[in-house]
């Protein structure tokens, strides 16, 4: 039999799905599965954008412009020029989901071999995207015990390299729900300038940021015009994951023209969702005012009732809507699949996302776990009860490591 390329191989597997199929067996066995492994918001996707589908009326489905419509590049420049961003149309290229946009970016500014430098735990695919372009994850270890801040600049500039190419962000955080500050921003970008790198900053969750706590992006700060390149989408801010249209935006015009060669190739980035997206930036503030409070109300919750629970810590999430949690436990991965295959309180479990597929470095996040909190409050109540249930029962809880948990989120 012929046998897989190494690159298969070497692929690695989703932490945020590898589980499904115990999920889908204990559904089939009858139990309520609380899933707080993935971010598939079900807060519902603006009324505007649905109606713009509804109203569809041409004949022929037909390609797109390979960087997307004009009409869709017109209108989202409006977005960023809104939240303070210099972007013309010309900046932008559609893409087919997020994913697509940070994969492109990365086979274009970088050659195999090279270096990332990411602030860890970072989005599991990340090391998919740089798998299948052969470019090498540097991962630099941010830590629970301060929240996940960025870690000191010193230990950037230790880590870089003949092979550096850029420094990947992510903010707010996923996994961590961290919001990186202004100053943070400040000394990445003499750091960049310094030694000549890219910044790509991974924006999916720009407008989920709680407590008053304002979003700043690379892409605010003078200077970076030609080492910027922005990651974004509308799956999160709309709520409208399947949609799988995102964007890549740079002012760096060789960096623009590299990356239009790849959507060239992949011909055509989604048209129905174009038109949705087009008609979505009109949604109104009330709406994300809403989803703001929602989030923050449901993010309280799920803090609160993990700290109280013993041997477990939390940091409070400035953004996004994930939280990494560390747990009593020996495995994470083996605690996931656990609590899926063999454990149930009054017909119910949770499905996380075992934080070792967060980490590049082997060993990171054999503690921990990402909790999405992207369901109602009444859920969410339940899923924390059923936690701390299989936490009491789990064969390898880890008992001595256990000590009154007296860090306060903050």
């Amino acid at each position: 039999m012929p046998k897989i390329s190494s690159k298969g191989l070497q692929m690695p597997a989703s932490p945020i799905r590898k589980l499904t199929p115990y999920a889908e067996k204990a559904k089939r066995d009858g139990k309520i599965v609380y899933h707080l492994n993935i971010g598939q918001p079900d807060i519902e996707t603006p009324a505007g954008m649905i109606d713009a589908i509804k109203n569809i009326d041409f004949k022929v489905w037909a390609y797109t412009q390979s960087e997307g419509t004009p009409e869709y590049r017109k209108k989202l420049t409006e977005y960023y020029v809104k939240n303070g961003y210099s972007i013309t149309p010309e900046d932008i290229l559609v893409t087919d989901g997020g994913s697509e946009a940070l994969t492109i970016a990365i086979s274009a500014c970088m050659d195999h071999g090279e270096e990332v430098i990411v602030p860890e735990p970072f989005y599991a695919n990340y090391n998919a995207f740089t798998c299948l372009a052969d470019v090498v994850v540097k991962p630099i270890r941010s830590t629970i015990e301060t929240g996940f801040a960025l870690p000191p600049i010193s230990e950037f500039e230790r880590m870089i390299t003949p092979k550096t190419k850029a420094i990947l962000i992510c903010s707010p955080n996923n996994p961590t729900g961290y919001l990186y500050s202004r100053e943070e921003l400040e000394e990445l970008k003499r750091l960049v300038l310094k030694y000549d790198l890219f910044l790509i900053s991974d924006e999916a969750y720009r407008e989920f940021c709680y407590d008053g706590k304002k979003f700043i992006s690379p892409g605010h700060l003078e200077g970076l015009e030609d080492h910027f390149i922005m990651i974004d989408t509308v799956s999160k801010r709309y709520s409208a994951c399947g949609a799988r249209l995102g964007a890549l935006v740079t002012r760096n015009k060789e960096v623009f023209a590299s990356a239009l060669k790849y959507a060239q190739a992949r011909l055509a980035p989604p048209a129905v969702a174009q038109i949705a997206a087009t008609a979505a930036v009109d949604t109104p503030q009330s709406y994300f005012d809403e989803v703001i409070k929602e989030y923050t109300e449901r993010r309280n919750l799920l803090v609160s009732s993990l700290n109280k629970m013993e041997g477990v810590y939390c940091p409070n999430p400035g953004g996004a809507f994930y939280a990494v949690v560390r747990l009593p436990i020996d495995d994470s991965d083996r605690f996931c699949e656990w609590i899926l295959d063999k454990f149930s309180y009054e017909n119910q479990t949770v499905m996380m996302a075992p934080a070792t597929g967060f980490y590049s470095t082997a060993g990171g996040g054999r503690n921990e776990v990402r909790m999405a909190y992207v369901i109602n409050q009444e859920h969410l109540k339940k899923a924390m009860i059923c936690l701390e249930k299989a936490l009491l029962e789990y064969p390898g809880r880890m008992l001595d490591n256990l000590k009154t948990n007296t860090i306060l989120a903050s």
